[in-house]
């Protein structure tokens, strides 16, 4: 098909722009609203076109100069392109138009999306990928849609200053490895004091050597803790670096003044957020929406570290989390000790497996909480009911699965009483929010 041109009336999940060609919808990545684009179709289905961006023949006036020189190019942002309210106003109608389309769910039932403070150099959490060119490290992101690393140029203009200079090091402590063409990832995260922790991903066969490099080279790495991991994340084991948790966050309580602020660890391979100011916007809205009174019992399903669980327990009566990752479990459980947090219980088990015993057992709580990975909790949602709670508040990062984890609670006798989006990754097309349901009238 030859190039075509196409006018942008909208942006999409997913990132792209949404036109039409020929009354059929058309999706393009990096263009924006307003954009006149010839573009070249490289997918066509019956119900759709895929198309990429070839010029721009007249550029929408809301458009804007991306800072990053490889954006369009490296997979790792979506919309550098858009202004930032214009990028805000457009999370708030993709997400309010899925809750609708998939979820039934009404559009006063949400909330304005809540902006980030900073919508650059917010990222504390990545994972940088390696290659090796001609015997030099290059340290970027995956090319959308391949497996081709990008070098990162100067800076990656979404990461935090600490992870940037980070990387400027990276760069020479893996070339001057002799395998480092065996070194595919590295993760890196820091927390709110800026202290920092990598976790080097190695398939060759030289352990001892590589273990022996990196501690040879980590006064050049800020001090950073290091961790090697050679297969899946049972395989993780210390470099150096302390052995208790090295990364926290803090969390004040403007919900729950009379308490002190809690600090947070968390450790390598377990999740957290890459966002920690918006992190604590989520904290607060849970808090505030459980609405307690003390006498609480509380389910805090996929509970992580305890991100949600220990602030909850502040003004519960009793928290139970449940997280399938070991070493998550075990930082909930020194958190608890370490903030002084008695009345909560944290339990290493699959969230489904672990709902049927509970329904089994004829168990209830009066707030249930999950904050599920993206691909949501279908099956945990189906039985959550049979528990009885007063008070469902879903944490979602998928507008998708959260609408149609939605539909099987209202089937189930629950219905939404509002919806928050919240903007945890500025730059993108992905959006966080809280959801609130209680039982139907």
């Amino acid at each position: 098909m030859n190039d075509i041109v196409v006018k942008i009336e909208k942006l999409t999940f997913g990132g792209a722009g949404f036109g039409r060609v020929d009354g059929k919808a058309c999706f393009v990545p990096y263009t924006s609203p307003g954009d006149i684009a010839r573009i070249r179709i490289i997918k066509e289905k019956s119900s759709y076109l895929e198309g990429e961006l070839v010029e721009l023949v007249e550029p929408s006036g809301r458009r804007v100069t991306p800072p990053c020189p490889v954006f369009g190019v490296c997979g790792g942002c979506n919309w550098q392109q858009i202004s930032y309210p214009d990028q805000l106003c457009a999370k708030e109608e993709i997400f309010a138009e899925l809750l609708l389309r998939i979820g039934r769910i009404s559009r006063d039932r949400i909330l304005p999306i809540v902006p980030a403070a900073e919508p650059f150099a917010y990222r504390s959490r990545i994972q940088l990928k390696v290659r090796c060119v001609n015997g030099e490290a290059q340290i970027g992101f995956y090319r959308a849609g391949s497996h081709f690393v990008v070098k990162i140029p100067e800076k990656c203009a979404i990461v935090h200053p600490v992870i940037n200079r980070l990387i400027a090091v990276l760069r020479d402590v893996i070339t001057t490895f002799p395998d480092a063409e065996k070194i595919p990832q590295i993760d890196v995260a820091i927390g709110d004091d800026e202290r920092a922790e990598l976790v080097i991903h190695y398939i060759g066969s030289r352990r001892s050597d590589i273990i022996r490099h990196f501690r040879q080279n980590r006064h050049t790495l800020e001090g950073a803790a290091l961790f090697l991991q050679t297969g899946r994340k049972t395989t993780l084991e210390r470099i150096s670096g302390d052995e208790q948790p090295h990364l926290s966050y803090n969390v004040a309580n403007p919900f729950f003044p009379d308490f002190p602020d809690i600090t947070l660890s968390f450790s390598s391979g377990g999740f957290s957020q890459v966002n920690y100011r918006q992190n604590l916007t989520l904290i607060e809205t849970v808090c505030a929406w459980a609405d307690m009174t003390g006498s609480e019992k509380v389910l805090d399903i996929f509970c992580g570290s305890g991100n949600f669980s220990l602030p909850l327990a502040v003004k519960a009566s009793h928290v139970s989390g449940v997280e399938d990752y070991g070493p998550s479990i075990d930082i909930a459980k020194c958190n608890s000790e370490t903030n002084g947090i008695k009345n909560v219980s944290f339990t290493c088990a699959d969230a489904a497996g672990e709902i049927s015993r509970k329904v089994a057992a004829d168990e209830e709580y009066d707030i249930v909480l999950l904050d599920p990975p993206r691909e949501g909790a279908a099956g945990v949602a189906r039985a959550i009911p049979a528990l009885r709670p007063r008070t469902i508040l879903y944490v979602s990062c998928d507008p998708a699965t959260l609408a149609r984890d939605i539909c099987i609670l209202t089937k189930l006798g629950y219905e939404v009483v509002k919806c928050r989006p919240v903007d945890m990754f500025p730059q993108t097309y992905h959006i966080e929010s809280v959801t609130l349901l209680e039982p139907a009238a």
